[in-house]
């Protein structure tokens, strides 16, 4: 019997529960979605045997992708729209094409790039905080913070200005709001697709030294490739750092004797930020989506052609084959083979920017906020149990 998919967590700090039964089940069992079944990949080395094949698809154009445009509630229009929508949006793309705009694109996430930005990064941080801090002793940390920092960085990285960032963040989160009304979301996406076709029309008439302009200037892709790339960083590139921010600045704050070790010790951050990344593996399966191109066996279990997979990534994060005590909260753990950035070709592109944005991002809270506490129960901070994406809707907090 088919298990029904999707599921929702319940607690902040922990998967659907549903996920350890699964787990223990199988590597591979069947889920039951609106569209019907899909294999549920539970275990972390299934998880990265599929993200790493070259035997499943992640183009939703593939037939029996678990993530196919719905055409039949589409108007002809519509369909034409979804079509231009793809171009350049190259997580959706496989190889050869994935692979040409990749490369295109990974000298500006290397470690040295990320590293040379940092300085950038934490003055934004300070400049949120020296904001926060001048209008009293206490706050709201996702807008304010969670949100903003992140905005402001892509907002540089990408020129677009950030006096436009709400009208790019609630589209943003109506796209992927797996609950909402699938025309509302086909039309925010349309709309920040129009938006960015303005921004790069500029950018090619008079590029400048940034990464649109570089890549505008390399003359390998088009006007409407170039958008659907500006697309795709705008959508990855602050949408899930801005959940982990005060998800992560929450779970320390109810973790006292962690955060103290790393008041002790600064130079723990980085791996703080990977424990914090497997911890919660707030994009789940909604970025882990495939469907077989030949038949395979995955895990003792025959996967044909054509059939849908998801990869629970909050699954395999959580273990026991992969991770010790998988479901304590570890700071020192170390743990950086988690699949929250995916694994394989397809493995985050900016997952560099990501790490440094986490790590200054809860650093410097904590070094400038040292008496930092939240200031609501956890009923009262709006979490996102059933979004694709999870994190908090809010989290005041004083200091």
């Amino acid at each position: 019997m088919a298990e029904s998919f999707p599921v929702h967590r319940t607690c902040p700090f922990a998967p659907p529960p549903e996920y350890e039964g699964w787990r223990d089940q199988a590597p591979l069992v069947r889920g039951e979605t609106s569209r019907g079944e899909v294999w549920l990949v539970t275990r972390h080395a299934e998880a990265q045997q599929i993200l790493a094949g070259t035997g499943f698809s992640t183009d939703p154009r593939t037939p029996g992708h678990p993530s196919a445009p719905d055409t039949a509630t589409m108007t002809p229009e519509e369909i034409a729209a979804a079509h231009q929508l793809s171009v350049g949006f190259f997580i959706d793309h496989d190889p050869p094409e994935h692979t040409r705009f990749r490369r295109l694109l990974i000298s500006e996430f290397t470690v040295r790039r990320v590293r040379e930005m940092r300085p950038g990064i934490q003055r934004l941080a300070d400049e949120l905080l020296d904001d926060m801090t001048a209008k009293g002793d206490e706050g709201e940390l996702v807008e304010a913070y969670g949100l903003a920092l992140p905005s402001l960085v892509i907002c540089r990285l990408l020129g677009v200005p950030y006096a436009d960032h709400d009208f790019f963040q609630s589209r943003t989160r109506m796209m992927v709001d797996a609950g909402a009304d699938e025309r509302a979301r086909r039309s925010a996406t349309y709309e920040i697709r129009s938006y960015l076709a303005d921004l790069v029309t500029d950018v090619v008439a008079a590029p400048e030294d940034d990464l649109l302009g570089r890549l505008a200037t390399g003359g390998k892709l088009t006007a409407e490739e170039l958008t659907g790339v500006a697309f795709l960083l705008l959508v990855a590139g602050h949408e899930t750092t801005a959940n982990m921010i005060p998800l992560s600045a929450y779970t320390l704050l109810r973790n006292p004797d962690q955060l103290a070790a790393l008041r002790e010790n600064p130079g723990g951050w980085p791996a703080a930020v990977e424990e914090l990344l497997r911890y919660h593996s707030i994009v789940d399966w909604v970025a882990f989506d495939r469907v077989a191109v030949e038949d395979q066996e995955i895990g003792g279990q025959l996967v044909r052609k054509g059939e849908g997979v998801y990869v629970l990534g909050a699954s395999a994060n959580r273990d026991e084959r992969a991770f010790e005590r998988p479901d304590d909260f570890d700071v020192q753990r170390g743990a950086r083979h988690h699949v929250a950035f995916g694994y394989g070709v397809h493995q985050c592109l900016g997952q560099n920017l990501a790490r440094a944005e986490l790590e200054i991002a809860l650093r410097t809270l904590f070094e400038r906020l040292p008496g930092l506490r939240v200031t609501a129960t956890e009923e009262e901070l709006g979490l996102k149990y059933g979004k694709a994406i999870f994190g908090l809707t809010r989290m005041p907090v004083a200091w």
